[in-house]
């Protein structure tokens, strides 16, 4: 058995794509057998072969001291029988998937092939691109046979980005093959590192299917609390009040309003989507969440420009500074984050708002989105302060220094827009400011 190789040194792992999820692959993996991590990008191999982490996934302390074989020599991945493809399958404008990485990937590794391998995606993807599209592509690059030269499998990530308690190694893993005897490679093979234990799902299709579902699913719970948010807010009532009185109840999910994006729940459900309607079945729930969740960085906007009117501001005139760009707190990752559109909406009336974030990287933030990031230091004479990611900085701020980020004014003049719900109602009134929270 590949397996047995791997564990006695005699064979090696690829990773093919070292971001926020492949890292702590290439990482855990390097704890048991030899591994290869390869990704396109130069200045990210340099920075790893540096000990230094871009994705804060592991610390700069482990890469250090990690045995992960660094490189962007596509000729390298030959030394491999077992490979991982962990690249970002995002979205095109029109809200299509873009496969283009994955297929990149197989392109990559197609040329790079000899027999005997197996190769496990674990890149987001709908029903059938496993074995449907990349497939394809790995033979006609490696002019190999799957089945007969190669094998493949699917093992979905379940990373949680900036997460410190589910981690790799905790979470359970789910994972596929092409054929029993494939799956249990697979399985043995991913079990050196999880912890958590396997999931045997009893196809590709089932793994790839249960991937975009998941996240569906969370995407769609909160879509309901941010639909309950609008409409507590035309009735003046507090909606993290009703859902701390409402998850007194076993039962209760416990889900929170809150603006969706990164490259997982603000994107997969469009991959499922999109192999439903070429199936002819036109999504009514799933897109009806997506479209409630698309438009919250508009709502909040709307709420700090009306708070600015109350507190009698000039519009067009006032200092707005937002605290948070990444998509979700004490995490470094930009891409797709909704913030921008809180960004674009306060743009349309003539406001260029302050972005402060201290895990963001500054030449990331201006390239995606053109901000141009502001140390937390330099903030004063702010007329409104929006709390838009719930970064450990942010919630260690005390009223004191949080008044020192406003123009003197009466406190009822300076406006706080908690997005994240890092303030509670008696610190609120008690600071006596003109707040607004999600």
């Amino acid at each position: 058995m590949l397996y047995d190789k791997i564990v006695n040194n005699g064979e090696c792992i690829s990773i093919v794509g070292l971001g926020y999820v492949g890292m702590p692959l290439a990482v855990a993996f390097a704890k048991k057998v030899r591994v290869i991590g390869f990704d396109v990008n130069v200045k990210k191999i340099d920075l790893y072969k540096q000990g230094i982490d871009p994705t804060l996934e592991v610390g700069n302390d482990a890469v250090k001291s990690t045995t992960v074989e660094f490189t962007s020599d596509e000729t390298q991945l030959k030394r491999a029988k077992f490979h991982i493809v962990a690249v970002p399958t995002p979205i095109n404008q029109d809200k299509t998937p873009d496969l283009n990485p994955v297929i990149g990937a197989s392109v990559l590794l197609g040329r790079n092939l000899v027999k005997g391998f197996i190769i496990v995606y674990e890149s987001t993807v709908y029903p059938g691109v496993t074995e449907e599209i990349c497939v394809p592509v790995l033979e006609k690059e490696s002019g190999l046979k799957c089945g007969v030269d190669f094998k493949v499998g699917y093992s979905p990530e379940r990373i949680n980005p900036g997460d410190k308690v589910h981690r790799l190694e905790t979470i359970r893993k789910i994972v596929s093959g092409m054929d029993g005897e494939t799956l249990e490679e697979i399985a043995k093979t991913y079990e050196l590192v999880i912890q958590a234990g396997v999931h045997r799902a009893s196809s590709i299709r089932v793994a790839e299917a249960a991937k975009v579902v998941e996240n569906s699913q969370r995407d769609i719970n909160i879509a309901f609390m941010n639909e309950l948010a609008m409409v507590f807010d035309r009735m003046s009532i507090d909606t993290n009040e009703v859902i701390d009185a409402m998850n007194t109840k076993w039962n209760a999910l416990g889900f929170r309003p809150g603006l969706v994006g990164g490259h997982c729940i603000g994107v997969d459900p469009y991959y499922f989507v999109y192999e439903a309607e070429k199936l002819g079945y036109h999504s009514q729930i799933i897109l009806s969440g997506r479209r409630v969740n698309d438009g919250m960085g508009e709502f909040v906007a709307d709420a700090s420009i009306k708070e600015l009117v109350k507190a009698g501001k000039v519009v067009c005139n006032a200092k707005v500074v937002i605290l948070g760009l990444t998509f979700k707190e004490n995490c470094p990752d930009i891409r797709n984050s909704k913030v921008k559109d809180i960004i674009e909406r306060l743009k349309e009336f003539d406001i260029q708002p302050i972005v402060c974030d201290p895990w963001a990287d500054a030449d990331e933030a201006k390239r995606e989105y053109g901000v141009d990031l502001v140390d937390y230091e330099t903030i004063h004479e702010a007329d409104c302060l929006i709390f838009a990611v719930g970064h450990e900085q942010f919630k260690n701020l005390s009223l004191e220094n949080i008044d020192e980020m406003y123009a003197p004014m009466p406190n009822h003049e300076k406006v706080l827009i908690d997005v994240k719900n890092l303030f509670t109602l008696d610190v609120l009134r008690k600071s006596e400011y003109r707040y607004w929270r999600l």
